[in-house]
């Protein structure tokens, strides 16, 4: 089974399923995003979790109250008798209003009613709050308050690197982080090397995502990258269109944290014809 790490209380494999390339979400192109949302479908969702499930990758990441991707985890959940832990990543209002902390209540609702286990405000939600001056993140605790209440455990998802250093030294009530972060540098915002280090010295486990920068890195450089230079506390969340893929994506992970050959089928094309 693959391995695990703790947020808090609770278990979850290290690696995660992501639901960008589930949902439609591609970083590529609006024809990308519309192939994908007409190529899959519910049944193709619990396709792909099933396999994930079995090999103990039993998280994902980026539920959200939509039809499909509600029954295709129902569906994998049924066919192999395991839970998947849910994490959610809402958008919240943030002008911090009478009716914006009515609305913070509602979709805390919605997300615990939809079984999430951790619910982390969007980037949209949390890079708001950022203030580099103050360094701070003053005005999001409602928010947090709302997801704790709930039973759910609170986070936060962000592309900026000072999240997680002023969460930590504000003792802000949070149980895990999320970074971008991958070999290429795609849409992190400084060097790889100090998105690593901010990693490497949070005091919560952080869920990295993106390791293959959208596509644009093939798997085993952006999986080889993220496994070797993560602590055993962190994860990584990858998105994934087809069980082949899933199972490729656990291959070439155990083989990083095992150190050994992935026993992966390699492409064939004539140009390769004179190696074998």
């Amino acid at each position: 089974m693959f391995p695990r790490t703790q947020i808090e209380t609770l278990s979850v494999s290290r690696l995660m399923i992501g639901t960008n390339w589930f949902l439609g979400f591609s970083h590529t192109s609006k024809a990308h995003d519309r192939m994908i949302r007409e190529a899959v479908d519910a049944r193709r969702m619990a396709d792909v979790l099933e396999v994930a499930m079995q090999a103990g990758v039993d998280t994902l990441y980026g539920m959200r109250p939509e039809p499909k991707l509600i029954q295709g985890v129902a569906e994998a959940e049924q066919r192999t008798g395991r839970k998947c832990t849910r994490i959610a990543i809402p958008s919240f209002p943030t002008a911090g209003d009478a009716a914006s902390l009515g609305e913070i209540e509602r979709i805390a609702d919605e997300y615990a009613r939809l079984g999430v286990s951790i619910c982390m405000p969007h980037q949209n939600t949390t890079d708001a709050f950022v203030n580099r001056r103050t360094r701070s993140l003053a005005g999001i605790e409602p928010i947090l308050a709302a997801i704790r209440a709930r039973g759910m455990l609170p986070g936060l998802s962000t592309h900026m690197p000072e999240t997680p250093i002023y969460a930590d030294n504000t003792g802000l009530d949070v149980a895990t982080y999320i970074q971008i972060y991958n070999a290429a540098g795609f849409l992190m915002q400084i060097e790889v090397d100090w998105v690593q280090r901010m990693i490497w010295n949070a005091k919560k486990p952080v869920i990295t995502i993106k390791p293959l920068a959208a596509g644009r890195l093939p798997p085993l450089v952006g999986l080889a990258f993220s496994w070797a230079t993560l602590r055993p506390i962190d994860m990584v969340c990858v998105g994934v269109m087809t069980p082949y893929e899933v199972e490729e994506v656990i291959e070439l992970s155990l083989a990083t944290l095992e150190r050994r050959a992935p026993r992966v089928e390699l492409q064939e094309s004539r140009s390769k014809a004179s190696l074998k």
